[in-house]
C-alpha cells in the first residue's frame, strides 16, 4: 500500500451547525487530501468527531432551555449530516462525550501524572455570588488586559492572546452580568514550561511547515507557562482523581485525545500502529485559530506521555471573510452549511471554497464571485460534457463511436491529462489545493479547444475520433475530479457506466463504444440575479420558522407594583391572569417607575426565568426602538393576562 496517512481534521464544537469558514479552513481541504490519497492507492484514513464537552455545550444548553446532552445530540447530528451531503468523508466520525473517550482521557491524565507532568496548585478564580457557582473561563466576559478590546476569559479573539478570567478588566458573568468576586479553589495544572527546550527542539526541524504556522508557534513559545487542565464544572470528563470531585478535565485538554479516541473506537486492535508506529505520518488539518494549540499544547501532550508520534504536517489555513467582513455566528453573518445545502447543490460552492481558499492569508466569500464561479463551472467543464454526450445523443444514434483513426492530436490530449493529473496530484501532496484546481480546470480549457479544433459538427471521418477521444477524457475526467467535486465525477461515471480507477490510471480508461447513452441532464445550472440577491440579503438577519415562532408565548401584564435596581434597571411587579410575575427591565433611563404603575404592558410569558443583578426576571417586556426604548402596550385596555395572538 505505500506510505501510511493519519489525517485528522479540528474536531468541531456541537453548540452550533458548520459554516462556510470551517469548512473552508480544516474540513474541504483535509477531504481533498484525503480523497486524493486513497486515489494513490496508500493506506490513509480520516478522523474527526464533533467536540461535546467543556462550557461551549453548558452556554448553550442554558441559551436553549435544555441540558447539554441534548444540546449535543442536536448539533452532533446537524453537523453530521451537513459533512455527508456535502461530500466530506471520514473513516470515522466520533463524539467525545462516549464512554470510550471518556475512559482514555482519563487514562491519559493519569499517565501525565504519573509523569510528573501535572501539579495542585490552589489559584484564585472567579465566583458569582449571584448564580453561586465559580466561573469557568467562557462564563467571564470583558476588557483584555493587552489591547483593551471585548474579550472571553479564555482567550482575546482581538490580539490571539491566551488568557485567565482573572486577568479580564472590568470582568462580568457572562449569564447575569454581576460582578464576580475572587474565591480560592484548587486544579491541576500541565507543566508546559518543562517542555519548552523539546517543544522547541522539534518545532526547528519543521522548516517545511507553512510560514504562518511555525511562526506563529515559534513566537508563542517565549510564553509558555502551566496551563490549568481542570475545572469547576458538571459537564465533561470526570477528573479520575479522589479529591477531584465535581472537577472535569478542561475541553482543550481532552478535545484532542478524540482523534486517538475515535481511531480506538473505529479499529481497537490496530489504533496502536496509526498513533505509536514512527511510520505513520500524522497530518492534521486546522484553522488559524487552532494553531497555537495544535503546535504547542497538543504535541506537548503527546510528548508528557510518551509512546505516540507528533504531528507531521500542520496545514493550518488562515481566515475566511464572507463579503468583506469578518465571519461572526453571534450575528448571523455566516453561511451555514445545512442552509447552504436546503437550496444549493455542494459542487459550486466546493468549487468556489477551493479556488478562494485562505492557505496563506486570510480570503473572503461572496455571493456574486460564487455565482460567478458557479457559471465558470457551467460554462468551461459543464460545457465540454454536455456538448460531447449532447453530439452523440443527436449525431451518434446515441451510441458511443468507435475510436477510428488517431492522429497525434487525440494523442497528446490524452498524454496532457495524464501530465495535468500527476502535477494536480503534485499540487495536492504539497497542501496547494487551489493551485490543483486551477490546474485540473486548465485541462479542461484544453479539452474544450480540442473540441472546436477538431469540428466534429462538420462531420468529416475525423468525427467520431474526435467524439471517442472527448468521451474518454470524460471518462478519466470521472476519476481526475473525484477529490474536488465528487458529486460531479460521479454524475460523470454514472453516464458513461464506469468505475473509478487509481490516480495514476487517469488517461487509462477507455469508454465502451457502442453502448447507448441513458438519460444526460446537464453538470450545473445557472442562477438569476435575484436568487443572488435574496442570499446576499440573508445575512446578518435571523430568521426563525413559523413553527419556533409559535412557541412564543406573548401576553398582556399589567404593572402593579415598580422600584428602581440601579440607573438601567427597574424591577416590575406584573399581574398576568391570577400570577404576579417579577420582571427586571433596562428601561431605568427613560422610565422613572412611578410612569409605570397601572400601565398595561405586552409581555414573554414563556421565556426562561434568569437572575439580573441579583433579582429573578420571569419575562420581558417589550418596546421599540434601540437608543431610547418606548414601552408597547396595548390599544385598548385588555384583561391582564390575554393572549397576544
Amino acid at each position: 500500500m505505500g506510505e501510511r496517512i493519519l489525517i485528522t481534521s479540528a474536531l468541531p464544537y456541537a453548540n452550533g451547525p458548520i459554516h462556510i469558514g470551517h469548512i473552508a479552513g480544516a474540513y474541504l481541504p483535509a477531504d481533498i487530501y484525503f480523497k486524493y490519497q486513497k486515489l494513490k492507492g496508500r493506506e490513509v484514513i480520516h478522523i474527526c468527531g464533533t467536540d461535546e464537552n467543556g462550557v461551549q455545550i453548558t452556554i448553550k444548553a442554558e441559551e436553549e432551555g435544555t441540558t447539554p446532552k441534548r444540546v449535543a445530540d442536536k448539533y452532533h447530528k446537524i453537523i453530521k449530516d451537513a459533512f455527508s451531503k456535502f461530500g466530506i468523508e471520514f473513516t470515522n466520525f466520533s463524539r467525545t462525550s462516549k464512554k470510550i473517550h471518556h475512559d482514555f482521557s482519563q487514562k491519559f491524565f493519569l499517565k501525565l501524572h504519573e509523569n510528573g507532568y501535572l501539579e495542585k496548585k490552589e489559584v484564585e478564580q472567579l465566583y458569582c455570588e449571584n448564580c453561586d457557582r465559580f466561573l469557568p473561563d467562557r462564563y467571564v466576559t470583558g476588557k483584555c488586559p493587552y489591547c483593551d478590546a471585548d474579550a472571553r476569559g479564555d482567550q482575546c479573539e482581538s490580539c490571539g492572546r491566551w488568557l485567565e478570567p482573572t486577568m479580564l478588566k472590568e470582568p462580568k458573568c457572562a449569564l447575569c452580568g454581576g460582578t464576580p468576586v475572587i474565591r480560592k479553589t484548587f486544579h491541576w495544572f500541565f507543566r508546559l514550561d518543562l517542555l519548552k527546550d523539546k517543544l522547541a527542539q522539534w518545532l526547528n526541524t519543521k522548516k517545511h511547515w507553512k510560514p504562518n504556522v511555525i511562526e506563529f508557534a515559534k513566537n508563542w513559545i517565549k510564553e509558555l507557562r502551566p496551563r490549568p487542565i481542570t475545572r469547576d464544572l458538571h459537564w465533561g470528563v470526570p477528573v479520575p482523581l479522589p479529591e477531584a470531585q465535581g472537577k472535569v478535565l478542561y475541553v482543550w485538554f481532552d478535545a484532542p485525545l478524540g482523534y486517538i479516541s475515535a481511531t480506538i473506537e473505529w479499529n481497537e486492535k490496530e489504533w496502536e500502529k496509526w498513533w505509536k508506529d514512527e511510520n505513520t505520518k500524522l497530518v492534521q488539518f486546522m484553522g488559524k485559530d487552532n494553531i497555537v494549540f495544535h503546535t504547542i499544547v497538543w504535541p506537548a501532550m503527546l510528548m508528557a506521555h510518551g509512546d505516540f508520534i507528533l504531528p507531521a504536517e500542520i496545514p493550518a489555513n488562515e481566515f475566511m471573510n464572507l463579503e468583506g467582513q469578518k465571519l461572526s455566528t453571534s450575528r448571523n453573518w455566516a453561511i451555514w452549511l445545512h442552509d447552504y445545502l436546503d437550496g444549493f447543490p455542494p459542487d459550486p460552492l466546493r468549487y468556489t471554497l477551493i479556488l478562494n481558499m485562505p492557505e496563506k492569508g486570510d480570503a473572503n466569500f461572496s455571493w456574486e464571485d460564487f455565482n460567478l464561479k458557479n457559471n465558470e463551472l457551467n460554462d468551461i467543464l459543464g460545457n465540454f460534457v454536455h456538448r460531447t454526450l449532447q453530439f452523440i445523443k443527436r449525431y451518434l444514434n446515441n451510441k458511443i463511436p468507435e475510436k477510428g483513426k488517431i492522429i497525434a492530436e487525440d494523442n497528446e490530449i490524452i498524454e496532457k491529462m495524464k501530465e495535468y493529473s500527476k502535477r494536480a496530484g503534485d499540487y495536492i501532496d504539497k497542501f496547494e489545493f487551489r493551485q490543483a484546481m486551477r490546474h485540473t480546470m486548465d485541462f479542461v480549457r484544453e479539452c474544450n479547444r480540442y473540441f472546436e479544433h477538431g469540428k466534429p459538427w462538420e462531420k468529416t471521418e475525423r468525427t467520431p475520433t474526435v467524439i471517442y477521444t472527448c468521451t474518454k477524457i470524460i471518462a478519466n475526467l470521472g476519476t481526475f475530479l473525484h477529490p474536488f467535486l465528487p458529486f460531479t465525477a460521479e454524475k460523470i461515471r454514472n453516464y458513461l457506466n464506469v468505475q473509478q480507477v487509481k490516480w495514476d490510471e487517469i488517461g487509462e480508461i477507455e469508454p465502451h463504444t457502442g453502448m447507448e447513452l441513458g438519460e444526460v441532464e446537464p453538470l450545473f445550472q445557472k442562477y438569476k440575479r435575484e436568487r443572488i440577491e435574496i442570499e446576499k440579503r440573508k445575512l446578518g438577519k435571523k430568521f426563525i420558522t413559523i413553527d419556533e415562532f409559535k412557541k412564543i408565548e406573548l401576553r398582556i401584564g399589567k404593572v402593579e407594583e415598580a422600584e428602581r435596581l440601579t440607573k438601567k434597571l427597574l424591577k416590575l411587579k406584573v399581574r398576568v391572569g391570577k400570577e404576579l410575575r417579577q420582571i427586571v427591565a433596562g428601561i431605568g433611563k427613560e422610565y422613572e417607575p412611578e410612569q409605570l404603575i397601572g400601565k398595561e404592558i405586552i409581555i414573554v410569558a414563556n421565556l426562561q426565568p434568569k437572575v439580573i443583578y441579583g433579582e429573578v426576571s420571569e419575562g420581558m417586556m417589550l418596546c421599540a426602538g434601540e437608543k431610547h426604548p418606548v414601552i408597547l402596550t396595548p390599544e385598548k385596555e385588555v384583561t391582564p393576562g390575554a393572549k397576544v395572538l
